[in-house]
C-alpha cells in the first residue's frame, strides 16, 4: 500500500508556515504549498524547486478544493483563524482528509469544537485545532501529568518566555480576538469561559531552576483554556505569562523575530511549567526549548505523522491530549523539547 505523505500547508510562506514546510521536508513528507498571496507563494516555491504551489483564498471554496486535491492531510498555518479555520475545515471535510491548525485564538478554537465536532465524527475524520506551542503543548503536558486520570481540581500553566517578539500574524490575531471580546478579558473558571473587565495582576511563579521564581502576569489567558477542558474534567484552568514576554507583546514597537541560527530560530527560550492538582495530590511537569514559533513545527509534523500512520485515539474534533498518547508524543519531541518532573 502506498504510504500517505502529501501534506497541504495553507499559509506556507508565513513565519510559522516556513518552519512547518522545512520540518515536513526534513521528515520525508511532500508539502503542497498554498496560501492567499500568490507572489509570496511563488517566491517560496522558487526556494523549493519541485514543490507544487497552489494559490487559494478562504472566500473561494473552489480554490481551496484545488489546493487540497490529492493531499492526505491539510495544515492551516494562516491566521487570523477566526476567518480561515472554518473555510479550511469545510474544504477538508469535502476532500475527506484530516485537518490540523496552529490557532492560538481562544474563540476560534472554541468555535471549531462547537461547530465541527459532530460532523467530523460522522465523517470518521480527525480535526486537531491548536496543535501548536499555545494550546497543544500545555495540553499534552497536563494530560501526561495526569496519566490515566482525567479529573483534577485545577490546572496551572506558567509560560516562562525570555521575551516575545511577535510576528505580524500574532498581532493581527490578537486584534481580532480583542475585537470579538469587546475589549474584555477571558478566564476559565467554574467549568466555563468567563468574560470580565478585571485588571491583570502580577504575582511570582516558582519556576524550576535555573530560571527560578519570576514575576508573571496572572490570568494571561491562552488557548489551553479551550484544549484542556475539551477532554479533561478540570473546572479551573489558569495560564500565566512572564512579565518580560507580556511587555514585549503589548509594546507596539517590539520588532518581529530575527533568526539567530542556521535553522532560522530566534534566540528566545521558553520554560513551560505545568501543575495539576486534585485534592492534596499535585503533579508537576515542565518543558524547555527554544523559539515558540519554530517549536510549533515539530509539534505539527509529529501530529501529521501519527494521523497518517493511524496512531490516534479518536475521531471528531480533538485537542492534542485527546487525539494522541500524550507521554509518547512528548517523548518523540526529545530533539526539540526537554522534559522534567519536579516536586
Amino acid at each position: 500500500m502506498e504510504s500517505k505523505r502529501t501534506v497541504a500547508v495553507f499559509g506556507a510562506y508565513g513565519h510559522t508556515g516556513r518552519f512547518v514546510v522545512a520540518e515536513l521536508l526534513e521528515r520525508g513528507f511532500t508539502p503542497v504549498l498554498s496560501g492567499r498571496d500568490a507572489d509570496k507563494l511563488k517566491a517560496l516555491a522558487a526556494a523549493h524547486p519541485g514543490l507544487d504551489a497552489r494559490p487559494a483564498s478562504t472566500d473561494d471554496p473552489a480554490s481551496l478544493d484545488r489546493a487540497l486535491a490529492d493531499a492526505d492531510v491539510v495544515v492551516n498555518c494562516a491566521g487570523p483563524f477566526a476567518t480561515t479555520a472554518a473555510p479550511l475545515i469545510e474544504a477538508a471535510l469535502r476532500a475527506g482528509i484530516p485537518y490540523v491548525d496552529v490557532a492560538a485564538e481562544i474563540e476560534a478554537n472554541a468555535d471549531t469544537f462547537a461547530h465541527f465536532g459532530a460532523r467530523a465524527r460522522d465523517a470518521g475524520t480527525l480535526i486537531v485545532p491548536a496543535m501548536a506551542f499555545f494550546g497543544g503543548l500545555g495540553d499534552l503536558l497536563a494530560t501526561a501529568a495526569l496519566g490515566d486520570d482525567t479529573v483534577a481540581d485545577e490546572a496551572h500553566i506558567a509560560y516562562g518566555l525570555s521575551g516575545w517578539h511577535p510576528t505580524a500574524g500574532t498581532r493581527v490575531a490578537g486584534e481580532v480576538s480583542r475585537g470579538r471580546r469587546g475589549g474584555r478579558r477571558v478566564r476559565y473558571t467554574n467549568g466555563r469561559l468567563e468574560y470580565h473587565g478585571d485588571d491583570l495582576t502580577t504575582l511570582k511563579w516558582p519556576f524550576p531552576d535555573p530560571l527560578g521564581p519570576r514575576p508573571v502576569i496572572g490570568e494571561f489567558t491562552m488557548a489551553d483554556v479551550v484544549t484542556l477542558p475539551s477532554h479533561l474534567s478540570i473546572p479551573e484552568v489558569r495560564t500565566y505569562m512572564s512579565v518580560e514576554a507580556a511587555g514585549d507583546l503589548s509594546a507596539p514597537d517590539t520588532p518581529a523575530p530575527v533568526a539567530a541560527d542556521e535553522h532560522g530560530r530566534s534566540a528566545q527560550t521558553f520554560l513551560v511549567d505545568v501543575v495539576v492538582r486534585r485534592g492534596d495530590d499535585e503533579r508537576h511537569v515542565a518543558a524547555r526549548g527554544r523559539d515558540i514559533y519554530a517549536v510549533t513545527a515539530p509539534l505539527v509534523v509529529e501530529a501529521v505523522d501519527r494521523i497518517l500512520t493511524g496512531r490516534t485515539r479518536t475521531v471528531g474534533v480533538a485537542s492534542a491530549g485527546a487525539a494522541f498518547h500524550a507521554a509518547e508524543f512528548l517523548g518523540a519531541l526529545a530533539p526539540h523539547i526537554s522534559l522534567e518532573t519536579h516536586p
